[in-house]
């Protein structure tokens, strides 16, 4: 696995767990208005580039069928959500306080398993799983879905037969009665994906912006998320924030990374970084929890709990990460062969 994308990885699943952190200061201290500090969602559109980008190359000139791409995907992503998504309905439904947004309901719980989806029961203006993180994995497991299904297609023909197939969800979603199912799939978000399976076809190619070039989009694609995330509402992210997203990701994965320092911590936290996408939640939950019982206001200073909510998230998805994936020795390149 490229280096750089195991830096981004880390970076992008720190920045959504500082966004979730933010926003529970809100819970934690309700004097405090830290709403111009309501940054990091835009991790999540990283995720989603560097996604497609993983996908076409990690499939790429290779013998792959639909069948093993999907159980290799099932065995990556559904244990640990669906341990995560079973905790958190059996806490829903033995200690409902300890939860602010979720609330036990069966249907909700069987959609939430299966990946489709569901108004929030406890907000049904979103469309949220039992775990709310666990939206993006809607989403992910949509697009393997799609990817899956274009297996069988030549190489040459599957990026042009990928556009076909989105173009026909999002009319259809647009054309047909709204549902929670066309409102969902309907969102452009999803050409985020695409965007990265464009990106691992020019890597494949050998088409890298020249290494200067490639720090300055890496910058300019990060200034811009950030700008773009404080002007710009989230309905306008797949191309307010998927823009910059893309340049970040073409950015980096054309930066010859093996002339530079090997930031171990940084790898590792890349490897953690969907269990750290995943628990976060439950450690912001855990501090907001002690937060509200402890005497003193100590973990009600905002620099203090965002520093400890990325920090025992970090931890915390370490620990489930190390308990959950079997050991195995990881390739690090920069470059694509020769």
């Amino acid at each position: 696995m490229l280096v750089q994308l195991q830096y981004l990885r880390a970076v992008a699943a720190l920045m959504v767990v500082y966004f979730h952190a933010i926003l529970q200061l809100a819970k934690v201290n309700p004097a405090l208005d830290a709403t111009a500090f309501v940054y990091g969602e835009t991790g999540v559109d990283i995720f989603f580039v560097l996604s497609g980008f993983v996908m076409w190359l990690t499939t790429s000139g290779r013998a792959m069928s639909p069948i093993d791409f999907a159980r290799r995907r099932i065995k990556r992503i559904v244990p640990l959500y669906w341990m995560a998504t079973l905790f958190s309905a059996v806490v829903a439904l033995v200690a409902p306080s300890l939860l602010k947004s979720t609330v036990f309901d069966l249907p909700h719980l069987i959609a939430s398993l299966f990946f489709l989806p569901w108004a929030n029961t406890a907000d049904p203006s979103t469309i949220t799983p039992v775990v709310v993180p666990g939206w993006t994995l809607n989403y992910e497991m949509f697009f393997y879905l799609i990817f899956a299904l274009l297996l069988p297609v030549s190489e040459t023909r599957r990026i042009p037969a990928m556009f076909a197939v989105f173009a026909v969800i999002l009319i259809a979603c647009r054309l047909l009665p709204e549902t929670t199912a066309t409102r969902f799939y309907g969102e452009p978000i999803i050409l985020e994906f695409l965007a990265g399976t464009v990106l691992g076809w020019l890597y494949r190619q050998k088409v890298l912006l020249p290494n200067r070039w490639a720090w300055v989009a890496l910058a300019i694609g990060f200034a811009f998320l950030f700008i773009n995330e404080a002007l710009m509402r989230p309905e306008s992210r797949f191309y307010a924030w998927g823009i910059p997203a893309i340049f970040i990701v073409y950015g980096a994965v054309s930066i010859d990374f093996s002339r530079l320092p090997f930031i171990g911590w940084m790898n590792y936290l890349g490897d953690c970084s969907y269990s750290i996408y995943i628990t976060h939640a439950f450690t912001l939950a855990f501090l907001r929890v002690v937060a509200d019982r402890l005497p003193i206001g100590v973990l009600q200073q905002p620099v203090l709990f965002v520093i400890l909510s990325l920090v025992l998230s970090s931890i915390g998805g370490a620990i489930i990460h190390e308990i959950t994936t079997p050991r195995r020795k990881v390739a690090v390149a920069s470059r694509p062969p020769a």
